[in-house]
């Protein structure tokens, strides 16, 4: 299988330059900086999303995202979360709802830990499935835990991501191989490899493990430079506005690689 994979930078040193890497000019990196207002308009974008995923119903989630961001709306929506950890330290604080919370420390990577056909929902967000760079086996774990009829929401990074991430550190030749790989794996800032993907990437990879796509979607269509100016001119009361103008661009464009991430919703038929 042919693949874009590349060496990582030293740690420490974080991406190369155009200068350095290249010889050509250095690019702005893709990825807004932690305190940029963008996360915030991005995280309210992930909840509606989310929620709007959810079942009325409870259900059984099996919550592979890390973090705490999802938690609380799980709960506070009644489903019972088994909530996966990688480490201990990583244990969830105290929350409040009524549903039901179950930690578990594990590997997100491989699910042999968990029964066949044990959750009726799969919630992947935070860019997990990027960080699995055999994605096929653990797509492939997905469905044998899922019950019929289940259904998934994950988040992974974009091609488009991806591309502006090579060109960031002016990796010019692996960006002309790109058209020609089977599989894009970028070197991150911290050392480790995420994959990213294309639409009709996503769509195969699932439909192959038996799963039935119900759409891919941009999770963000609006660009991080949009979201900014818009909010620093007209001040935080324009963030409900964007939500909603995303949520509905996001829909209308679906299965476009805009944006940095990907969101995909499936289904195990039956």
């Amino acid at each position: 299988m042919a693949s874009a994979e590349l060496e990582s930078s030293p740690a420490g040193q974080g991406p190369a330059s155009g200068s350095e890497a290249g010889g050509g000019p250095s690019i702005a990196s893709p990825v807004p900086p932690a305190d940029s207002p963008y996360w915030a308009f991005y995280a309210a974008v992930a909840a509606e999303q989310v929620a709007a995923w959810l079942p009325a119903a409870p259900q059984r989630v099996l919550d592979l995202s890390g973090g705490e961001g999802f938690l609380q709306q799980l709960l506070l929506a009644g489903h019972e979360v088994v909530s996966v950890r990688r480490r201990v330290d990583d244990a969830p604080q105290a929350l409040a709802g009524p549903g039901r919370l179950v930690p578990v420390v594990a590997d997100t990577r491989s699910l042999d830990w968990l029964g066949a056909a044990s959750v009726d929902l799969v919630l992947a967000e935070s860019r997990s499935l990027s960080r699995c760079l055999a994605a096929e086996l653990t797509i492939e774990h997905l469905h044998r835990v899922m019950r019929p009829g289940g259904r998934l929401l994950l988040v992974v990074d974009s091609l488009g991501l991806g591309l502006a991430r090579l060109a960031d550190q002016g990796r010019w030749a692996e960006l002309a191989d790109v058209p020609a790989a089977d599989v894009v794996l970028v070197p991150d800032e911290d050392g480790t490899i995420t994959r990213c993907f294309w639409p009709e990437e996503l769509h195969l990879l699932l439909a192959d493990a038996g799963f039935r796509v119900d759409w891919v979607r941009a999770r963000s269509v609006l660009t991080p430079a949009t979201i900014e100016r818009a909010l620093a001119e007209r001040g935080p009361g324009a963030m409900r506005t964007l939500v909603r103008t995303e949520l509905t661009l996001a829909a209308e464009r679906e299965g476009e690689s805009a944006g940095l991430h990907l969101v995909v919703s499936a289904r195990k038929p039956g």
